[in-house]
C-alpha cells in the first residue's frame, strides 16, 4: 500500500529547492488558495522502512503560523493595569493572513499518514515545526510526526536527511513558548509604563510616540551608553618614555622600553640619566625563532556577523538577510551556527573542488587540492545542530548582486583559507641593556603567506628588518630621548565590539542579535556613524521569520545597512532611559545585561530536561514584578529623565547630543565637553569604573 506523506518547510524557496531533490525534477506544482507564495509539490519518492514509497505532497509556511497575544479585555492602555499583565491569561491563534496556510496543512494531513517537517533546526526552527504539528492535527490527529536533520540544500545532504527522520524535540519548542510568553508579558508591562509615563513630561514625549522595552534590547542599548560614557568622562593623562635608535648597517633600529610608560616625569627623567651616564648599551639577548599566524577558524553566524560589519560595507542585519538568501538558494550551508568545528567525517576536499573553477580563489583552491590541503582548525563551540558555515555549491559572483556576491567570495575564501597551511615567518628579538633599563627591538620576516594568499581579510606584513647583532657586544646608541604623549579615549562603539559584547552576555542569539541591534536603531534610542564618513543609520520594519511582519513572539527583521564599519552613539532619548533605570537604585537595573543572561541559561537548561517551562516562567515573571514595582515606587526618578530631554522650543534636533567620530584625543575631548554644556550631566565616576571594555 502506498503512503501518503505531507512535508512541509518553513520557507518557500526550502520547499521547492527540497521537493526538485527529492523527486528528481518529476513533480507536480498547485497553488494554494489565499496566498500567492505557497506551493504544492506533489511527487513519488521511497523513504526508508517503514515508510517505504510514498505519494508526497511537499508545502511550507512563511516563518511562524501563530502569534501570541492578550485577550481583548486588556488592550486598553492605562498604568493602573500593567501589573495585572503579568498574569493576565495570553491567547495563542493562527494570524490571519497565515489561516490560509494553516487551512491547507490540515487539508493535506487529512489523507496522510505522516508529517515530516523541514523547518530550520534550530530552536526557532523546532517551535515553527510545532505549530504545524497542530496546524496539521486540526485535519489528523492520527499523524505520525517526524523532523529531518538539515543544514543546507545540496542534493546529497538532502537525501541522506530524508533517509533519517528523528522526532521534534519537544524540549526547544517549551524553551522558545517560554521566550515568547515572557518577550510577551514583559515587553508591554514596561512599554506601556515608560510610555504613558514619560508621556507627561510633554515636549517631544507627549505624542503619541511610544518608548518601547524588551528585556534584549534595553541591555543592548546599556552597552551603548556605557561606551558613550566612557569617551564623554574620558580624561587624558600624560606620560613619559624613553627611546633608544642604533643606525647600523643602513637601518634605524628602534629599541622600545620594557616600561612602556610611566606617568611620573621626573622618575623618567632620573632613569634616562642613568642610561646616559652608562654611556654603552650591551646586547643581553639575541633570539630568531619561526613564527606562524595562525589561519581562522570556521566560520560562525557571530563571526560573520562581526567581520561582514567590519569588511563587507553592510550592517549586521543586512549580512544575515543576504546569507540567509544565499542559503535558500544552495550556495552556502545554513548561517545560524555556533559551532566553529567541522566534523571529521566531512567530504572537506569535495567542497574545496567546487570552487577549482573559479578565476579568482580557483588556483588557490586546486594548489590545496594537488597536496597543500590542511585540515581545519577545531574551536570550542559545537551546536549538534550545524555544521560552521561553507560553501555548498559553485556560483560565478558575476551572476550575483553586489552584496550576495560579497557574502559569498567572504564565506569562501574564509573556507579555503581553514583549509590551508597556517603563514610561516621568523621573528627576532634583540634585547639590550643600557643603564638600569632593559629594551627590546622585534623584527619579523614573512616566509610563506599561504592562507593570507586566498584570505585577504588578516594582514601579516613583514617589519623592520634588524641587522646583525651579537650577544655581550657593546655600543653607544646614535640617539636616546625622552618622549612624552597622553592617554587616548576610546572610539564609540562599532558593531563588531557590540555583538561582541552581546554574545559575550548572553543577549540574544547568534540569529536574532543583528535584530536587536536594529530595533534600537528603528526606535531612535542609538544613531550610527559609519567610519570615515557621517550619517544616521536607519532600520525597516519588524518582519516575521520568512515572511512579512506581525504580532509578538515571532522573529523580526530589516534590512538596513551602510558602508563601512557603524559607530552607534546613543541619543538624548537613549541615554535618558537608561541614566533614568540606573538611578531607581534597582539590585539589577534593565540597561544591564544580566537579567537576560540569566534567561538564556536558563532556556539552556529547560533544553537539556533540567528545568521546567512552568518554573523558569514563573521565576522570571517574579525577578520582573519585583523590578517593576521598585520602579513604581521610585518613579519620580525616572521622570527625572526630562534633565536629557531639550523642549521643542530648544531642540533644533532630535539627537540633540553632538555626534562627531573620534578622530583623535583633541576632537574626543572636544566631543565630550560639548556633549557636557548641552547635556548638563555631571561626569559619572561610576560609568568609568563599571563599562565593559
Amino acid at each position: 500500500m502506498v503512503h501518503n506523506i505531507l512535508c512541509v518547510a518553513e520557507k518557500p524557496s526550502i520547499a521547492k529547492s527540497v521537493a526538485q531533490h527529492l523527486s528528481g525534477g518529476r513533480i507536480n506544482t498547485r497553488n494554494v488558495p489565499g496566498n500567492q507564495y505557497v506551493k504544492n509539490y506533489e511527487f513519488d519518492y521511497a523513504f526508508a522502512p517503514p515508510w517505504g514509497n510514498c505519494s508526497v505532497t511537499m508545502t511550507s509556511v512563511l516563518g511562524h503560523l501563530t502569534g501570541t497575544d492578550f485577550p481583548p479585555e486588556y488592550k486598553k492602555w492605562q498604568i493602573s493595569t500593567c501589573q495585572q499583565l503579568f498574569d493576565a491569561p495570553i491567547v495563542t491563534s493562527v494570524d490571519e493572513d497565515k489561516e490560509p496556510i494553516a487551512r491547507n496543512i490540515a487539508q493535506q494531513a487529512r489523507y496522510s499518514k505522516a508529517l515530516f517537517i523541514w523547518t530550520d533546526c534550530d530552536r526557532e526552527g523546532e517551535h515553527i515545526g510545532s505549530e504545524v504539528r497542530q496546524a496539521a492535527f486540526e485535519g489528523n490527529q492520527r499523524l505520525e510526526v517526524k523532523r529531518a536533520i538539515f543544514s543546507n540544500t545540496e542534493r546529497g545532504h538532502v537525501l541522506h536527511a530524508a533517509q533519517r527522520p528523528v522526532p521534534l524535540d519537544d524540549r526547544q519548542v517549551s524553551a522558545v513558548a517560554a521566550r515568547i510568553e515572557l518577550d510577551l508579558r514583559l515587553g508591554v508591562v514596561f512599554t506601556r509604563f515608560q510610555t504613558l509615563t514619560l508621556r507627561t513630561l510633554g515636549g517631544d514625549l507627549a505624542n503619541d510616540r511610544v518608548i518601547s522595552y524588551g528585556s534584549c534590547q534595553f541591555p543592548t542599548l546599556g552597552f551603548v551608553v556605557d561606551r558613550y560614557f566612557r569617551v564623554k568622562n574620558f580624561v587624558p593623562e600624560q606620560f613619559w618614555s624613553i627611546k633608544v635608535t642604533q643606525r647600523r648597517d643602513d637601518h634605524d633600529v628602534t629599541f622600545l622600553w620594557r616600561r612602556h610608560r610611566l606617568f611620573d616625569r621626573m622618575s623618567v627623567v632620573i632613569l634616562f640619566e642613568r642610561c646616559l651616564a652608562a654611556r654603552l648599551a650591551k646586547v643581553t639577548k639575541l633570539q630568531k625563532k619561526p613564527t606562524s599566524k595562525w589561519k581562522p577558524l570556521p566560520l560562525t553566524t557571530v563571526e560573520l556577523q562581526k567581520l561582514g560589519s567590519r569588511f563587507l560595507g553592510m550592517d549586521s542585519q543586512r549580512v544575515m538577510k543576504v546569507a540567509e538568501g544565499l542559503y535558500n538558494k544552495g550556495w552556502i550551508s545554513y548561517p545560524r551556527t555556533e559551532t566553529d568545528q567541522f566534523d571529521r567525517g566531512m567530504d572537506l576536499k569535495g567542497l574545496v573542488e567546487k570552487q577549482t573553477q573559479d578565476n579568482a580563489w580557483g588556483p588557490h583552491a586546486r594548489e590545496l587540492l594537488n597536496g597543500a590541503f590542511r585540515q581545519p582548525r577545531g574551536g570550542r563551540h559545537n551546536d549538534q545542530a550545524h555544521p560552521p558555515i561553507h560553501p555548498v555549491n559553485y556560483v560565478a559572483p558575476g551572476s550575483l548582486g553586489d552584496d550576495d556576491r560579497k557574502v559569498y567570495e567572504f564565506v569562501v575564501r574564509r573556507f579555503l583559507a581553514c583549509c590551508s597551511e597556517d603563514a610561516k615567518g621568523e621573528s627576532t628579538t634583540v634585547e639590550i641593556e643600557y643603564g638600569s633599563e632593559t629594551f627590546s627591538a622585534n623584527g619579523l620576516l614573512v616566509l610563506q603567506k599561504n592562507y593570507l594568499l586566498v584570505y585577504p581579510y588578516d594582514r601579516w606584513e613583514s617589519s623592520q628588518q634588524l641587522p646583525q647583532f651579537t650577544v655581550d657586544e657593546t655600543f653607544e646608541p646614535t640617539e636616546a630621548n625622552i618622549t612624552q604623549g597622553e592617554t587616548s579615549p576610546p572610539g564609540y562603539l562599532t558593531e563588531p565590539e557590540l555583538i561582541s559584547l552581546m554574545d559575550a552576555n548572553g543577549i540574544g542569539t547568534d540569529a536574532t542579535m543583528a535584530e536587536h541591534i536594529a530595533k534600537i536603531k528603528e526606535r531612535e534610542y542609538v544613531m550610527t556613524q559609519s567610519s570615515g564618513g557621517s550619517g544616521r543609520g536607519e532600520a525597516g520594519g519588524r518582519g516575521g521569520r520568512g515572511g512579512p511582519g506581525g504580532r509578538r513572539g515571532r522573529r523580526g527583521g530589516s534590512t538596513g545597512g551602510s558602508g563601512g564599519v557603524q559607530h552607534f552613539i546613543p541619543t538624548t532619548l537613549g541615554v535618558a532611559l537608561i541614566e533614568g533605570y540606573d538611578s531607581i537604585g534597582l539590585e539589577t537595573s534593565l540597561g544591564k545585561p544580566f537579567l537576560r543572561k540569566e534567561m538564556e541559561l536558563k532556556m539552556k537548561e529547560i533544553c537539556a530536561g533540567t528545568k521546567s517551562r512552568n518554573d523558569f516562567v514563573q521565576e522570571t515573571l517574579e525577578q520582573y514584578r519585583g523590578v517593576f514595582v521598585r520602579t513604581q515606587q521610585q518613579v519620580e526618578l525616572l521622570k527625572a529623565v526630562r534633565g536629557f530631554i531639550p523642549s521643542p522650543e530648544t531642540q533644533t534636533d532630535k539627537y540633540a547630543l553632538s555626534y562627531r567620530r573620534a578622530e583623535n584625543t583633541s576632537s574626543a575631548r572636544e566631543v565630550a565637553e560639548e556633549d557636557t554644556r548641552r547635556l548638563n550631566l555631571p561626569a559619572s565616576k561610576d560609568r568609568r569604573q563599571d563599562a565593559p571594555e
